[in-house]
C-alpha cells in the first residue's frame, strides 16, 4: 500500500501517519526526517542540502525527492510507504509521479486532511516539542506527565517561533494556495479520500484505516 497524507501544518497528518505505518508495517516517509538524516549521516546529496539551508534557502524540489526515492529505494518497497506532507506542489506531484511509475510503484491512494483554521490555531498555538529528541505534546489534547519536561528523555519542552497565531495564517495561506491545484490533481486521478482533520485522532485514525484497508484489499 503506497499512500500520500496531505493537509495543512496542524492536521495531525503526522501523527496519523506514526500510527497507521506502525500498524501496516510500512515506510513513514516526511521530508523534514529524511533531510535531517541526509545532512547527520553526511551524505553527498545531504550536503548540498545542508548548503541551501544554513543560507536559510528552501531545499530544491528535485533534491528533496532524490533523497526520497532514494529511501523508499533502499527500504521494504513491497511493503509500501506513507508520503507525509509531501508532495506540496503540482510540480513535486508530477515528477514523484513518473518516477515511481519507472520504479513500478504507483501511488494507490491519497488523504487530504481538511482541517479548519481555528483547530489549525488552537492545535499549533499549544504544541510543545523536546530540545533534544524532537518528541510531540500538546498542552492540553497530549500533556506530558510533568509540564515543561519530556516524557521519553527528560529535555525541555519549547514552542516554536513560528507557531503564534499570526505566522500560522500566513502559513495557512501560502498551504492553501499551493495545495488548491494538488488536490485537483490527484482527484482527477481518482485517488483521492477525503478525512475531516478536525475529529478526534482516535476517530479519524479508525476511518483512515479502513480506508486504506478497503483500498489495499480492492
Amino acid at each position: 500500500m503506497r499512500m500520500v497524507f496531505l493537509g495543512p501544518p496542524g492536521a495531525g497528518k503526522g501523527t496519523q501517519a506514526v500510527m497507521l505505518s506502525e500498524r501496516m508495517g510500512i515506510l513513514h516517509l516526511s521530508t523534514g526526517d529524511i533531510l535531517r538524516e541526509n545532512v547527520k549521516r553526511g551524505t553527498e546529496i545531504g550536503k548540498k542540502a545542508k548548503s541551501y539551508m544554513d543560507k536559510g534557502e528552501l531545499v530544491p524540489d528535485d533534491m528533496v525527492i532524490e533523497m526520497m526515492l532514494d529511501t523508499i529505494k533502499s527500504g521494504d518497497k513491497e511493503k509500501g510507504f506513507i508520503l507525509d506532507g509531501f508532495p506540496r506542489t503540482l510540480y513535486q506531484a508530477r515528477k514523484i509521479d513518473a518516477e515511481l511509475e519507472k520504479l513500478g510503484l504507483p501511488i494507490d491512494m491519497v488523504t487530504y486532511f481538511k482541517t479548519s483554521t481555528d483547530t489549525v490555531i488552537s492545535r499549533l498555538t499549544g504544541r510543545r516539542l523536546c530540545k533534544n529528541c524532537g518528541a510531540n505534546y500538546h498542552i492540553k489534547n497530549m500533556p506530558p506527565k510533568k509540564e515543561g519536561v519530556c516524557d521519553k528523555c527528560g529535555g525541555e519542552l519549547y514552542r516554536r517561533k513560528d507557531d503564534s497565531e499570526e505566522t500560522i495564517k500566513k502559513r495557512l495561506g501560502v498551504y492553501n494556495s499551493q495545495t488548491e491545484e494538488l488536490i485537483g490533481y490527484y482527484r482527477e486521478k481518482d485517488i483521492l479520500k477525503e478525512l475531516s482533520g478536525d475529529s478526534d485522532a482516535d476517530v479519524v485514525y479508525e476511518e483512515l484505516f479502513v480506508n486504506s484497508h478497503f483500498q489495499r484489499r480492492g
